[in-house]
């Protein structure tokens, strides 16, 4: 079999949702590890007065591209810009482009997908299921199409606990429910959501399982694979180690940590975070495609869950260890997360913790005539609490016969260069540089910045002192002061820590 490089080089490859995190990530990989291919056609739409080639020009000028760059000059003049709008009849694409992709696409990744948990279901089919079904058809015109790659969610299935490498059916005939769509309004549409993706959380999952089940049925002899990555994170290794460039997901749980604005979150004893770094899924994507394409199975469906379980409670302590020593400019707090297993317990903490010092710092920025602007940032964070609550409180089995399998399949130089084998992470290492990337490359936070804001942590911690102080005074004066029974407990707590004291220096200098 051809390695990876050789299967891609001479090809034509077609990439929707390029501008998206996982996109951007995909194009720059292939220009970069492939250099042999010959064009990645790209489906952009118009946005904001910007045409698709202006888009495409600003996103390969950020700094994800300064390798490829590097190696490649002139890596640019392989991309060709598509104008496309997916939610529209045939693409929205111009004859003379249909009849382009027809007749030189070798490969397609369909990366494109509304990513937001509760977009409304008329919107979520729109985009995820919908544009699938354009697609399909479109792959179905090129003469020279090799694999058709669908880049799916491992969460489609997380009403069940086992989630086997199988296309599970929707419990509703997607066809039927796109016709019915067509004529309901929106009022109609919400109140029946619930009952339609029953145990799934949002409407998200429920189309991304549809999308699935349409790709199954509508590929006909085309070659598929599909690929279910569970949260995406940072990269561990490619380009660089660290980057990341939006505040989705786990990221911006991790600046609201670092910036001290989090302080609590629920996350069940029995659940883990399945994370996975966005070159970990760009390099498996590549290579399902690559083994799908090589062995020309008519149908073959190829399902690879890019997973690594850890603990919520591990991803804590890395986090806040980080920003503690690096941390963020300008923090709210010192950084400190309580997880807790309490639903409660975790409603008393965001009373005491979040809402009540946003609510005094909204006061005095009123009381100095500026805008309050806490309370808003507090809600949007409780906002993504609650949407990720649900992956950080369940736990699933996955099971990743095709992921050995593939990687068996590839030869020494390719597992080096498209590694995927999450087993080799270093977490503590990854932690920190995924933290610092959302510190350089979210936040624009310099290096350079670093001592000052050491010091205004060291500000922060003396603030906390002081107030904590000047609480046990007023304890003291109001409640025990005044009280000889409250005079009587409160010296025999001394006393006992006095001798605990004594006892503990006795024993420390004591020569056996």
């Amino acid at each position: 079999m051809v390695t990876i490089p050789e299967y891609y080089k001479g090809k034509n490859v077609l990439i929707t949702g390029v501008t998206g995190f996982m996109g951007k990530v995909l194009l720059e990989k292939l220009l970069r590890s492939c250099p042999g291919i010959k064009a990645a056609y790209v489906l952009v739409r118009h946005k904001a007065g910007h045409a698709p080639q202006a888009r495409i020009a600003d996103m390969i000028n950020c700094k994800l591209f300064d390798r490829v760059r590097d190696e490649q000059p002139d890596f640019a003049e392989k991309i060709v810009a598509v104008n496309s709008d997916l939610t529209l009849p045939e693409l929205d694409l111009s004859t003379e482009d249909q009849e382009t992709l027809a007749d030189c696409i070798n490969v397609v990744f369909h990366c494109a997908a509304t990513i937001r948990f509760n977009e409304p279901l008329k919107d979520a089919m729109q985009l995820n299921v919908l544009a699938t079904q354009k697609m399909v058809a479109l792959a179905h015109r090129m003469k020279h199409l090799e694999v058709f790659l669908h880049v799916s969610t491992a969460y489609a299935n997380c009403d069940r606990t086992l989630i086997e490498e199988v296309v599970y059916p929707p419990p509703v005939d997607y066809k039927k429910l796109i016709d019915s769509l067509e004529w309901m309004d929106e009022k109609l549409v919400s109140a029946m959501t619930p009952g339609l993706i029953g145990k799934r959380p949002n409407t998200y999952t429920y189309t991304k399982a549809m999308a699935e089940y349409l790709v199954q049925q509508e590929c006909g002899n085309l070659n598929v694979a599909i690929i279910r990555p569970s949260i995406v994170g940072a990269s561990w290794k490619e380009p660089f180690p660290g980057w990341i460039d939006n505040f989705n997901g786990p990221s911006g749980i991790f600046i609201a940590a670092g910036k001290g604005i989090l302080r609590t979150m629920r996350a069940s004893n029995n659940a883990v975070a399945d994370l996975v770094p966005v070159d970990v899924v760009i390099n498996t994507t590549l290579a399902a495609a690559w083994y799908s394409g090589s062995q020309r199975h008519t149908r073959s469906v190829v399902l690879v869950p890019t997973i690594h379980p850890v603990e919520p409670f591990l991803l804590e302590y890395h986090v806040i260890s980080t920003f503690k020593r690096n941390p963020l400019e300008q923090a709210f707090r010192r950084p400190n997360v309580n997880l807790t297993t309490n639903h409660l317990i975790n409603q008393y903490w965001i009373a005491v913790s979040h809402k009540a010092p946003a609510f005094l710092y909204d006061l005095c920025l009123r009381m100095t005539g500026r805008e309050p602007r806490m309370m808003k940032t507090i809600t949007r964070l409780h906002k993504a609490m609650m949407v990720l609550e649900y992956f950080t409180s369940h736990s699933w089995v996955w099971n990743t016969d095709n992921v050995t399998m593939l990687m068996n399949q590839m030869g020494t130089d390719d597992k080096r260069m498209f590694n995927f084998d999450v087993r080799q992470l270093n977490w503590a290492e990854y932690m920190e540089n995924y933290c610092m990337g959302t510190k350089k490359y979210v936040l624009n936070e310099a290096e350079s910045g670093l001592p000052a804001a050491r010091k205004h942590l060291n500000k922060l911690r003396n603030i906390r002192y002081t107030f904590n102080t000047v609480l046990v005074v007023f304890i003291w004066r109001v409640f025990i002061a005044r009280s000889q029974m409250g005079r009587n407990i409160w010296y025999f707590v001394v006393s006992l820590c006095f001798k605990f004291l004594s006892y503990f220096r006795a024993s420390s200098t004591m020569k056996y």
